[in-house]
């Protein structure tokens, strides 16, 4: 059976990450001025994404729920979920997927989301090998973890302008799980 029929997906949306490593699952998400970072550890055979709307971190005092937006926030996660998984950081290699410029009058925060992610991946000696980002329509991205492979679907117009609306929405506050629940991805 080929690996797109076998695939059982899994969707990310702005403020989530997901680590996995069962090699039939898929992540996919849809990207507008946001970026996707996608990493794995091929020795380990683990892998993950993360969805995040803005570069940097939260400004201090900024409530739990909202940090999730932020990407310093959303690739530590990443990072630390795949460690835990069994990857090592010297083995970790990245692709960057995201950071279009969908609304022209704008600033670019795609842009800054995009090389965000690459210095941040530079600063940890994580090696990125490959990305799609910028131009002026977002995409769906797919992900598979386990084997590294990646596919991305330009959007139209039509489809860039919800993903850019549900961009803009402020996300709900996260609910805090209660201390003695533990949730494993």
């Amino acid at each position: 059976m080929n690996e797109e029929a076998a695939a059982r997906r899994v969707h990310i949306i702005q403020g989530e990450y997901k680590v996995i490593s069962d090699p039939n699952v898929v992540l996919s998400t849809i990207l507008g001025s946001c970026v996707a970072a996608c990493l794995r550890d091929p020795v380990a055979g683990v892998g993950g994404m993360n969805h995040f709307l803005l570069p940097g971190s939260a400004s201090p005092g900024m409530g739990g729920g909202d940090a999730t937006r932020y990407g310093v926030h959303l690739m530590e996660l990443l990072i630390n979920g795949l460690l835990k998984k069994g990857a090592r950081r010297d083995r970790l290699e990245a692709k960057i997927f995201g950071g279009a410029k969908t609304i022209a009058t704008f600033s670019n925060v795609g842009e800054q989301n995009a090389a965000f992610a690459m210095q941040f991946l530079r600063d940890e000696g994580i090696k990125v090998i490959g990305s799609s980002v910028g131009g002026e329509h977002g995409r769906k991205l797919e992900f598979w973890p386990v084997s590294g492979r990646a596919r991305q679907y330009p959007l139209t117009g039509a489809e860039t302008q919800k993903t850019v609306a549900m961009e803009q929405q402020r996300p709900a506050p996260v609910q805090k799980p209660v201390e003695s629940s533990i949730e494993f991805f």
